[in-house]
């Protein structure tokens, strides 16, 4: 676990560059303590952070909402990689951070570089930064631990497939003991538990092991509880004639 960092400089003054509907440009002065933090205590920093990621973010968004999109991505614990990378992507996507996932990184700079050339060279490190500190956030330290100190978020991310997207069997094994287990609540949906139970069959289906749409329909009526007896007697009947 990283040291978690106590800031006691005053904060400084950090031009963000802001692009307007016509293209142009303008400085911004924002506050911002101008340290990284950890992937274990980033929450404890919030405005250095959120100055981070502002730039690329529509400005209604708050501090808060940038946390709770990230707190969305699920932590990955080796049987739920495609579920995590696809959460992954999506609030990288979304928060335009996904640059150093679909681009290579720009050549160095030189001094003929053009401002368009530091711009987008500029664009990319803060991509690729954060990204990587999002990606990090979302996977426990143990797993961390075995992984090679990586700075490239996209060959992070292609390291963490190459360990986990072929550990189908655990997945698939996860998948079956919910769907076999589920217990439908008699307080709750009816609807929605099927949905749920349906959802499970795809996910199995989409690893290539497909259940019948009658072993479904079985082991749904199987999760129903005591007051759908008569239901289940009545639908057995008609399967027999």
């Amino acid at each position: 676990m990283a040291e978690e960092i106590h800031l006691t400089e005053p904060p400084v003054q950090r031009p963000r560059e802001e692009a307007k509907e016509n293209g142009s440009v303008s400085l911004q002065m924002e506050e911002s303590n101008g340290v990284a933090a950890p992937a274990e205590c980033i929450s404890t920093i919030i405005p250095g952070w959120f100055s981070e990621i502002s730039p690329m973010w529509p400005v209604i968004a708050s501090p808060a909402t940038i946390m709770a999109s990230i707190n969305s991505i699920p932590m990955l614990n080796g049987t739920n990689f495609e579920t995590w990378k696809e959460n992954i992507s999506f609030v990288l996507g979304c928060m335009d951070l996904d640059l150093s996932l679909r681009k290579e990184q720009p050549a160095p700079l030189i001094a003929e570089s053009s401002s368009n050339d530091k711009s987008e060279h500029e664009r990319w490190e803060r991509s690729n930064r954060l990204s990587l500190m999002i990606m990090k956030r979302s996977i426990p330290e143990a797993l961390r631990g075995a992984m090679s100190d990586e700075n490239s978020a996209k060959k992070f991310l292609e390291e963490i497939e190459k360990r986990f997207a072929k550990n189908k069997k655990a997945e698939i094994s996860t998948l079956l003991a919910n769907l076999f287990s589920m217990k439908y609540k008699e307080k709750g949906n009816i609807r929605e538990h099927i949905m749920e139970m349906s959802n499970i069959a795809s996910k199995l289906n989409a690893l290539k092991l497909e259940l019948s749409e009658d072993l479904l329909v079985h082991l749904v009526l199987i999760s129903l509880s005591a007051q759908y007896s008569q239901f289940i007697v009545s639908y057995n009947a008609q399967n027999d004639k």
